[in-house]
């Protein structure tokens, strides 16, 4: 990010712009994923930097959008199931729209697009579960459909896999992100330095 970019304080500015072209958006904070059978790593330093965003960016007018993933072969995911819905730590108001999902990709198939469109969001700040899978397939599709992407380093997690630890995970894509499409800015930053 260049120099534009960064406020007073040296923190990265989502919304250099205007405030209205930056959105929040919070992918499958959900209880299942995140302290469901197989807790996700760090999961409360996670939910809690994950409010703090929420916190600031209400704050701020910025819109916050939620992204639920479902999966009709597995129960606790299933439409309805109580590890289908958002983690009570960082749930959504009544006005925040929330995306439904099948995918790993939160554009396929949803009305992520048309939830954007409707607010002028070029700028997505992005954090949730699982970061190798659902946080890296919508980061890498989000620049594709030309959107800028603020990726919260501390704020995405997942579980261990059979080859990496979670946080290895978690480091690898935080490494990947910067840079990774020419006409769209990415960048990582981490929760206390977005400013809304």
């Amino acid at each position: 990010m260049g120099d534009e970019t960064k406020g007073g304080n040296g923190a990265i500015d989502a919304s250099t712009d205007t405030k209205d072209n930056t959105a929040l958006l919070v992918i499958d904070v959900q209880v299942e994923v995140i302290t469901g059978e197989t807790p996700s790593y760090d999961h409360e330093g996670v939910l809690r930097r994950i409010g703090g965003l929420l916190e600031r960016a209400r704050s701020a007018g910025t819109p916050v959008i939620f992204v639920q993933h479902e999966e009709a072969g597995y129960p606790p995911m299933n439409v309805g199931a109580g590890g289908w819905q958002i983690h009570p730590a960082v749930a959504p108001l009544a006005e925040e729209p929330r995306v439904r999902k099948r995918a790993c990709d939160s554009f396929y198939d949803t009305t992520l697009e048309a939830e954007l469109a409707a607010r002028g969001v070029a700028k997505l700040v992005v954090c949730g579960c699982s970061t190798d899978y659902c946080v890296d397939t919508t980061v890498r599709s989000a620049l594709s459909h030309g959107y800028d992407v603020t990726l919260v380093s501390d704020a995405h997690t997942t579980v261990d896999s059979a080859v990496l630890t979670a946080p290895q995970i978690i480091a690898h894509l935080n490494a990947s992100v910067p840079g990774i499409n020419p006409d769209h800015e990415s960048v990582v930053v981490p929760a206390a330095e977005v400013v809304f």
